[in-house]
C-alpha cells in the first residue's frame, strides 16, 4: 500500500461519516442511533487502518510531511468529535468535527505529496513519534474547543445561555493544554538528543511556546472572570489562529527557511 491509495480510504471514510451524520439527525431512537455511531466509528477505523498499513509499508512513522500530519489530524479530530458525542450527546460538535476532518482529507487529495521511505537522522529518535502524535492530539482537542467557541458566540448572539457550551470549552482546553505541555517537554528531550540542546529559540519552537502561553492566558482569564463567556469565546477564536500559524503558517515565513524543522516541508 502507498499513499496513492489514500483517495480510496478518504472517500470510504467520508461516505461512512456522511451516512452516520445523516442517520444521527433522524428521531434519536436506539437502533438508528447505534447504527449512526457504528458508521462514524467505521470511518475512523478505515483511516486508522490505512495509516497503520502505510506505516508498515513505508517502514517509518508516517509523520514526516505536512500531508501525513493532516492525515493524523483528520483521524484524531474525528475521534475527538465521536468521543464527545458518546460522552455528552453533542451531535452538532461531532458534525463540525467530521466536516473539518473531511476538509483536511480533501486538502490532501488536492495536494498530493511524494512519500518516500527516508528519514533524516534527526527524525530517527524515540521521541519523534510521541512528540508529533501528542501535539496532533492537542491540536485536535483545541480545534474542537474552537468549534465550541463558535457555537457559544452564536448562542450569545441569539441571547441564549451558553452555560453548557463554556463548560465543554473549558474541558477541551484543559485536556488540549495537557497534551501541549507534554508536546513541549517531549520536543525539548528530542532536541537534546538530536541537536545537543533543549531549546534554541527556533521559529517553530518560539511559536509553539506562544501557543502554549495563549491557552494558559485563556485559563487564567477563565479563573479571574468566570462570567465573561463572550471574552472567553473570542480568546479561543484568536488562540486557534495562533495554533494554525504555529502548525503550518510559519512555514511561509522567511525566517523559517533556516529552521531545523524544515524537514516537515
Amino acid at each position: 500500500m502507498t499513499f496513492h491509495h489514500f483517495e480510496i480510504a478518504a472517500l470510504l471514510a467520508s461516505i461512512l461519516w456522511s451516512l452516520g451524520v445523516f442517520l444521527s439527525y433522524y428521531p434519536r431512537k436506539g437502533p438508528l442511533l447505534k447504527l449512526a455511531n457504528l458508521f462514524v466509528l467505521c470511518g475512523i477505523v478505515v483511516l486508522a487502518a490505512f495509516t497503520a498499513k502505510l506505516w508498515v509499508d513505508l517502514q517509518r512513522p508516517p509523520l514526516r510531511t505536512l500531508g501525513e500530519t493532516r492525515l493524523w489530524y483528520a483521524i484524531l479530530l474525528s475521534a475527538a468529535g465521536f468521543g464527545i458525542q458518546l460522552a455528552w450527546k453533542m451531535l452538532w460538535l461531532q458534525t463540525y468535527s467530521l466536516v473539518m476532518a473531511v476538509l483536511f482529507l480533501l486538502l490532501n487529495a488536492l495536494n498530493p505529496e511524494v512519500f518516500d521511505r527516508t528519514l533524516m537522522p534527526a527524525l530517527q529518535s524515540p521521541w519523534f513519534v510521541p512528540h508529533v502524535v501528542v501535539y496532533l492530539e492537542a491540536y485536535a482537542l483545541l480545534a474542537a474547543a474552537f468549534l465550541v467557541a463558535l457555537r457559544g458566540l452564536l448562542l450569545l448572539r441569539r441571547k441564549e445561555d451558553p452555560g453548557e457550551v463554556i463548560i465543554l470549552a473549558d474541558r477541551l482546553v484543559y485536556a488540549g493544554y495537557a497534551f501541549l505541555s507534554f508536546g513541549l517537554l517531549f520536543g525539548a528531550l528530542w532536541a537534546k538528543t538530536a541537536w545537543g540542546h533543549y531549546w534554541s529559540w527556533d521559529p517553530k519552537e518560539t511559536w509553539a511556546l506562544l501557543t502554549w502561553l495563549a491557552y494558559l492566558f485563556y485559563m487564567h482569564i477563565r479563573r479571574q472572570k468566570k462570567e465573561a463567556a463572550a471574552l472567553a469565546f473570542w480568546i479561543l477564536t484568536v488562540n486557534f489562529v495562533v495554533l494554525l500559524l504555529c502548525w503550518f503558517g510559519i512555514n511561509y515565513l522567511p525566517t523559517t527557511q533556516d529552521s531545523v524543522h524544515t524537514y516537515s516541508g
